[in-house]
């Protein structure tokens, strides 16, 4: 008798077969009905957008930077708050911008240099490496969502928990499946009304805004920019992968899962919904979680979409020497040449 295991591998992989990319099909159209597809399997996007109704929070000045804490109406009767990171001196005014979406871990404040109650961290920046603060060293405007589920967005029981990396997400995802929602299509809707927000700002140039994220912050920064083309440009750290050489490999927080979706596409048919536009992948040798073998095979898929798309130089990765963490350095530069031409 054949495994469970082989037995379920037999039955994803059949069901993303038939739903691949084929080259003989044009590009505009597949993107188009993948893209129509691919937001109702979320659960769909509210027909219209709240008032943002923004909201100061508190104003730090930094060593070369500033620091706002606003709060934002993401979905009627949702708040969201999130930090924005400005240029003291910017290279540019308007400034290009860049939304830095966080993975797993104890939030917002994760990536902006802070510890889980607000004050400045002097440890180990872990796997995130304060990358927000990184970006707007380069230059940019940036904002970092508090995603749903983590820092000052749990149930009360987290929150109340002591423990900083404790996250809602089973809970809240479980809700949201119930009501025929999902984490994922709340986090990438969340994320558009940043970008919302970020396109209110006077400080930013609205026409070179990228994104970048890491692990389930890869999923949110490269899926926003699949159904969102006010985006530039792309970094997904940590993510890019197959479904079956992932998520379904090994046992994921259940934000990952959105119903159904090998019935429509590969993670890497689903990244490529950036093409034409610019995506660059960071991959570890030594990632867990999302490994660099599944990365290549990814990278493989989305040059074939790339090449169909007339946009094969567009797609590019960085494979690093190190874990399920970010890399920085290369991001960073091709961030520039793409946002502020340097």
């Amino acid at each position: 008798m054949e495994s469970l295991e082989h037995y379920m591998k037999q039955l994803t992989a059949a069901a993303a077969q038939s739903a691949a990319f084929h080259k003989e099909l044009p590009f505009g159209k597949w993107r188009a009905a993948l893209a129509e597809r691919f937001a109702k399997r979320l659960g769909g996007f509210p027909a219209q957008s709240a008032a943002l109704a923004p909201l100061l929070l508190e104003r730090t000045v930094c060593s070369g930077y500033i620091r706002e804490r606003v709060e934002i109406t993401t979905y009627e009767g949702l708040r969201m708050p999130l930090y924005l990171l400005l240029p003291q001196e910017p290279v540019s005014s308007p400034c290009p911008a860049v939304l830095a979406i966080h993975g797993h871990g104890y939030g917002s404040r994760e990536i902006t240099g802070l510890s889980p109650d607000g004050s400045e961290r002097t440890g180990d920046p872990g796997l995130h490496k304060d990358f927000a603060v990184s970006l707007v060293k380069q230059g940019f405007v940036v904002a970092a969502p508090e995603v749903l589920g983590f820092g000052d967005r749990r149930l009360a029981e987290d929150a109340e928990s002591g423990e900083p990396g404790r996250n809602s997400c089973f809970r809240l995802s479980s809700a949201l499946l119930l009501a025929g929602q999902t984490m994922a299509g709340y986090r990438i809707y969340e994320t558009m009304r940043a970008l919302d927000y970020l396109l209110a700002r006077e400080e930013v140039h609205s026409g070179r805004i990228g994104i970048m994220g890491i692990s389930g912050g890869g999923l949110v920064a490269g899926f926003t920019a699949a159904l969102d083309e006010r985006i530039h440009c792309a970094v997904v750290s940590g993510y890019a992968s197959t479904f079956a050489d992932s998520i379904l490999a090994r046992s994921h927080c259940l934000d990952n899962y959105i119903p159904a979706i090998l019935l429509e596409a590969e993670m890497p048919d689903l990244l490529g919904l950036i093409a034409p536009r610019s995506l660059f992948l960071e991959s570890g040798d030594r990632d867990h979680l999302f490994g660099p073998e599944a990365a290549r095979t990814a990278l493989a898929r989305l040059k074939d979409i790339y090449r169909a798309a007339g946009s094969e130089e567009q797609v590019e990765a960085d494979f690093f020497s190190g874990g399920h963490e970010i890399h920085g350095g290369p991001a960073y530069t091709w961030l520039r040449r793409q946002l502020a031409g340097v």
